[in-house]
């Protein structure tokens, strides 16, 4: 819990019977039953190819293969509408405890007590299916941070450090609790657009089965199958710095939602990512905010009684999981927000501690690209790929199902002709400002950050 840094952990799950958990047998365990996978272009354009811009299909694993191996389309069922070679197809976001209640006994491939985690296994756990190209936008989770198992084939990973923020150009449309997203396609940066874009330094990753990668609290992070098949399960781990993300979240939320619902419902701008059934009522929204700083200050009383008594602490409070994406009840505690570690034990590591962390062979550091040593680091991380493949011969509750078809978001950052003067600059007479970019301002992570220690520094009094 001390990395600061995105690090690959090798020869840690050997004896995981998850390490079986391919296409072919997830097809027979889940025995014909359907899921939903996101469909989008393999075409790489400027702009991020945001959930919104997605097609959506139910189909069987099975299904899937056969599209996946160019078998005649009568076996692919929906996908025999798109063709291979220019589309991905993704069942992303699955959490497995839904997706196999009937099988519980699956649970136990998957053991995340050997990273320290006692009782954390697959209920806790979420499955990913991707063909060549699927992808992720570039995002950064509010919650916790990642552990990521690569099963089958290969994921590329593009992380950038919290402190690279600004020059990602966050926004929240589309909106999604817990996911705070880039404007910026990372894999095809678009420089007139977002000149500061030059300043981030990006860490790239190539993870392979049997490896493991830790994402750090915040940090951003792009991903994609470079593979024809790949199969990966995470879990996000929650920390004590969560409640107080609720509560920012919870203050996003009601701005969001507030000022987005205002506007004229024939805009058409799909603001609201797929994983949002609805936008939420002001009165809702306020008791969810209300029930977050109450969840805080709650947590924080915890966290005292466990200083002065550190064997009270449980383990099931060890062991709470919380779901990224599963929708919060409203005036009840939101979830997630059991201890499972101190804030200060992850942020404020010195670095005499961080030399102390036994980088090797077993723990690979995912340094920055621009550093020589990174690219070691990735071609280590590759090697130990090969030797994997030659040697081993023997919130909501997930995504919610969703009919909408291809749908283009315009590009906000392109200007008319017409209003652009003579030496190329946005005219600051005719230029217009959008709901989005009056909201960009107002939910920056900077700004909200701020609101939220005003709003309880005033429950405090």
């Amino acid at each position: 819990m001390s990395l600061q840094q995105p690090a690959v952990f090798c020869n840690m799950v050997d004896d995981w019977p998850a390490l079986q958990w391919n296409t072919k047998y997830l097809s027979a365990l889940l025995d014909g039953k359907t899921i939903q996978f996101r469909i989008g272009l393999k075409t790489m354009d400027l702009v991020p190819q945001f959930e919104t811009r997605c097609s959506y299909v139910e189909a069987t694993l099975q299904e899937f293969l056969a599209w996946s191996c160019g078998e005649p389309s009568c076996l692919s069922g929906p996908f025999s509408c798109y063709e291979y070679s220019k589309y991905w197809a993704y069942a992303d976001y699955k959490y497995i405890a839904r997706l196999f209640e009937d099988k519980a006994e699956v649970f136990q491939d998957i053991k995340w007590s050997d990273f320290g985690f006692p009782g954390r296994n697959g209920k806790e756990s979420t499955l990913w299916i991707g063909s060549e190209g699927a992808n992720t936008p570039c995002h950064l989770d509010s919650y916790g941070c990642n552990l990521v198992l690569q099963v089958q084939g290969r994921k590329r990973w593009h992380l950038f450090p919290p402190g690279d923020t600004s020059f990602l150009y966050p926004t929240r449309i589309p909106y999604e609790e817990s996911s705070i997203f880039s404007k910026v396609n990372v894999a095809n940066p678009d420089p007139k657009c977002f000149p500061e874009f030059r300043n981030a330094t990006a860490h790239v990753v190539t993870l392979g089965p049997g490896q493991v990668l830790l994402v750090p609290r915040h940090w951003w992070h792009y991903v994609e199958s470079i593979d024809p098949v790949t199969v990966s399960i995470n879990s996000w781990i929650e920390l004590d710095a969560d409640h107080e993300a609720r509560v920012e979240e919870a203050i996003t939320r009601t701005l969001v939602c507030a000022i987005k619902s205002a506007e004229n419902p024939s805009s058409a701008d799909l603001w609201l990512n797929p994983t949002e059934v609805e936008a939420t009522s002001h009165d809702i929204n306020l008791q969810y905010l209300n029930s977050a700083v109450s969840a805080y200050f709650k947590s924080r009383k915890a966290s005292v009684s466990e200083e002065a008594h550190p064997s009270s602490i449980s383990a099931e409070k060890m062991t709470s999981a919380s779901h990224k994406r599963r929708k919060r009840q409203v005036g009840t505690e939101p979830e997630g927000c059991k201890l499972l570690t101190h804030e200060a034990d992850f942020s404020t590591v010195k670095a005499e501690k961080l030399q102390k962390i036994p980088f090797g062979p077993h723990l690979i550091q995912v340094l920055p690209q621009s550093q020589e040593t990174s690219s070691k680091g990735a071609r280590a991380v590759e090697s130990d790929y090969r030797d994997l493949i030659h040697g081993n011969e023997g919130g909501h509750f997930g995504k919610l199902h969703c009919a909408r078809k291809q749908l283009v978001m315009s590009n906000d950052c392109e200007t008319p002709a017409n209003q652009m003067d003579s030496d190329g600059s946005p005219n600051a007479s005719q230029t217009t400002l959008s709901t989005n970019d009056l909201l960009d301002c107002l939910v920056n992570p900077r700004v909200i950050s701020l609101v939220a220690q005003l709003l309880l520094e005033r429950t405090r009094i």
